[in-house]
C-alpha cells in the first residue's frame, strides 16, 4: 500500500464535501484504490492533467465530483476534492 499524504487545501475540501452532505464513503474506496495500485473503473474518468497541474491527475467521484492527485510507486498524494468550478474556476 502507498503511503497517502494530504497536501495543500485537501483537509479543508474534504470537510466541505462532508457539510454538503456528500457520501465521502465514495471517495475512500478510491482513494483506497489508488494506494493499493489498482486500476480505477472507467467511471471514473482517470486522466493526467496539463498545464501549470500537468504533474497530477484527475477523477471523477461522481459527475460533479473531482479529486485531483498525484501517484508514484511509494506515495499517493491528495491535493483537492470539490466541483469542478470551485477547483477550476
Amino acid at each position: 500500500m502507498k503511503k497517502i499524504i494530504h497536501a495543500g487545501k485537501f483537509d479543508k475540501d474534504l470537510k466541505r464535501m462532508e457539510r454538503r452532505g456528500v457520501d465521502v464513503e465514495k471517495l475512500f474506496e478510491v482513494v483506497a484504490n489508488l494506494a493499493n495500485g489498482l486500476a480505477l473503473e472507467p467511471r471514473f474518468e482517470d486522466h493526467p492533467l496539463h498545464g501549470k497541474l500537468a504533474n497530477k491527475r484527475d477523477c471523477h467521484i461522481s459527475p460533479d465530483w473531482v479529486l485531483i492527485y498525484s501517484i508514484d510507486e511509494k506515495v499517493l498524494v491528495l491535493y483537492r476534492t470539490g466541483s469542478h468550478s470551485e477547483l477550476y474556476g
